[in-house]
């Protein structure tokens, strides 16, 4: 059993020589084989926490903590995080001319494993799974993100889960940019990772993945903190009203339900 227990969690960026706060107190707990949903509104600070836990260096923690099995995260540097068994799928994946996709993940798995997967056996790996996320194989050999449309960039982010296995995986806006069959396909992975006990923290501003992965529970974020949290259905009532409810009063609120353990 992995837990990833995110405890008053207080960060800021650095813009223009200003320091403005976003996380204002977060507490979450995130355990093998479940699903949690952040929502929010833009800038609500729900990408600054998955940054954070990836540890990168434009975010600032000032306060709390983030452990994984009880190892401090913010101990460790961002590739050393990953080893621990932390993913993050970016919103905007960047584009890597020059290293094809076949490389950049027998490279990853490489350096998490500590020794390089035979040939042969990594093939039969990665075309399994490509061939569940309906990716042709000469697909490897495109350059990194270059060029890809929105839906092959987020297929090749699932394709990672796969064949990386990760403990927890943080991702931010899968479903942007997919159609009804990239949302399937990618939903469906998703799915079968968190069967195999895979913890996900998903970042989303809409319901509709919510309907194929089903979350164990719904965060919504308001001013850089959880204000509310719930079951799926939470989601369903966003979709409707929106956030206009939490009103002028967000900055003191904290979680109207405690999260199932």
């Amino acid at each position: 059993m992995t837990t990833l227990e995110i405890r008053d969690l207080c960060a800021s960026v650095i813009d223009n020589d200003d320091e403005i706060d976003i996380l204002k107190g977060v507490d979450l707990t995130v355990r093998s084989g479940e699903v949690h949903a952040v929502m929010g509104p833009n800038g609500s600070g729900k990408s600054t926490l998955a940054s954070c836990i990836a540890g990168h260096p434009k975010y600032f923690v000032t306060k709390g903590s983030i452990t994984l099995d009880g190892q401090d995260l913010l101990a460790l540097p961002v590739h050393e995080r990953a080893r621990a068994g932390v993913f993050l799928a970016m919103q905007y994946p960047v584009e890597v001319p020059g290293v094809s996709s076949a490389n950049f993940l027998r490279t990853a798995a490489t350096a998490l494993r500590g020794e390089a997967p035979t040939l042969r056996h990594w093939i039969k790996e990665v075309n399994a799974a490509m061939t569940l996320l309906e990716m042709d194989p000469a697909f490897g050999q495109r350059d990194l993100n270059v060029g890809w449309s929105g839906g092959e960039k987020k297929r090749h982010e699932i394709l990672q889960l796969e064949v990386l296995k990760p403990r927890i995986a943080l991702l931010d806006e899968t479903d942007s940019g997919l159609d009804v069959d990239a949302l399937r396909i990618v939903s469906e992975g998703i799915n079968r990772s968190v069967r195999s006990g895979l913890g996900v923290l998903m970042i989303t501003h809409y319901s509709r993945i919510l309907r194929y992965v089903r979350p164990d529970v719904v965060h919504v974020f308001h001013g850089g903190r959880i204000v509310e949290s719930g079951p799926a259905s939470v989601a369903d009532e966003l979709e409707t009203s929106g956030y206009a409810r939490f009103g002028s009063t967000v900055p003191d609120a904290r979680p109207t339900v405690t999260p199932h353990a």
